[in-house]
């Protein structure tokens, strides 16, 4: 399995402070997170994208090319590619190139945000939103493994014998999760395509998420692509952890109250109880998310959101230490036993050109 982090980049008052940081501090400070997944261990850094505020991370491929220069291990991933409002033809162009810069490290997930005036900004219509993520797909997909394109939809200008460059590294696309909260239709497309589904798992009830899950992997079966348990899945998560689980919920309380997503809503209590959020002790992060397996199956990939709603950058860093340090290898462990030996590894580029070099070999030897 994999284990990383994964950063909304809002910019955010300290409720314990009155202080709200700049741009510039919050984009260092995410620079300076990811850099630190690194040093702890982490295997994967991966950034939203947004258009307004109080989010930062409007340049994704910016953000990653500065960290895949910094690293040398980090897989760099997004928590949303913008299917729906950015060009495929960009798309293609963007992570073949950062994919090169960081020698395959890189993959990406496919979402359509939560920002409904993102739509227009970029000139579509929000009520085309799921046939617009078919269709940018589908074109996105063709991009990267045809050398020469011809290509007309409803949404942009067509193609007449385009070639995207950079061509994808070793010819391996980067791998792609397709990202969803609510949407089956999403489910769907990853089945369609035997790509990633990657289930949001904040702020919704395990029962929503146990649906969408099953749903895509019933459909990754249905495809072809192999059976449910072999469906390559992600899952988010959200914790806070201090020493004694008391600390650590006096600590975190202000921050959760005053959240730009969920402050002012439930209790952190009744929140923590309806969905993953896990605001404790190490080891009942450990504990919940171990939990994660009897939901949903045996997974590839588990992300935790860390550094939002005001959190200090100091405080962040602990957190990573933690993760890293008490975490982490507990359930790098805990994961791997029982494991069954048919369901796969979270895919990377050297998995993906292995299995694009046995695929070659099969058809020549039939």
């Amino acid at each position: 399995m994999q284990f990383g982090i994964f950063s909304v980049g809002d910019v955010t008052m300290d409720p314990t402070t009155g202080r709200t940081p700049t741009e510039g501090e919050r984009i260092k400070a995410i620079m300076r997170i990811a850099l630190k997944a690194e040093e702890v261990g982490l295997d994967v850094f991966a950034t939203g994208e947004h258009h307004n505020p109080p989010f930062v991370p409007s340049s994704p491929t910016t953000m990653l090319g500065y960290i895949a220069a910094r690293t040398e291990r980090l897989v760099l991933s997004t928590a949303t590619t913008l299917i729906t409002t950015n060009d495929p033809v960009k798309i293609a162009e963007d992570y073949a190139m950062l994919q090169h810069l960081a020698d395959g490290r890189v993959d990406l997930m496919m979402g359509r945000g939560n920002t409904g005036p993102v739509y227009p900004w970029f000139g579509q219509d929000i009520r085309q939103g799921i046939p617009l993520a078919v269709e940018n797909y589908a074109l996105l997909h063709q991009l990267w493994r045809e050398d020469v394109v011809d290509w007309e939809g409803r949404f942009r200008t067509p193609l007449q014998g385009f070639t995207s460059t950079p061509r994808p590294l070793d010819g391996v696309p980067p791998f792609v999760w397709h990202g969803s909260i609510r949407t089956p239709e999403i489910a769907e497309q990853a089945a369609y395509y035997g790509d990633g589904f990657f289930a949001n798992n904040i702020f919704w009830p395990k029962e929503h998420f146990i649906r969408l899950i099953s749903l895509y992997r019933q459909r990754y079966a249905h495809y072809g692509h192999g059976t449910p348990e072999q469906a390559i899945v992600g899952l988010g998560g959200q914790v806070f952890m201090r020493k004694n689980s008391q600390d650590a919920i006096r600590e975190f309380r202000p921050y959760f109250d005053n959240a730009p997503v969920y402050g002012h809503g439930p209790s952190l209590e009744d929140f923590m109880a309806e969905t993953p959020l896990t605001v404790g002790s190490p080891q009942q992060v450990i504990d919940r998310t171990l939990r994660f397996r009897e939901y949903f199956g045996d997974y590839q990939r588990q992300l935790f959101l860390m550094d939002h709603a005001g959190l200090p950058l100091k405080t962040v860093l602990e957190q990573l230490d933690i993760l890293g340090e008490e975490v982490v290898p507990v359930l790098r462990r805990e994961f791997a036993i029982g494991r069954p030996a048919g369901v796969p590894d979270a895919p990377t580029h050297a998995s993906l050109v292995a299995a694009r070099e046995a695929e070659n070999v099969k058809e020549v030897n039939a």
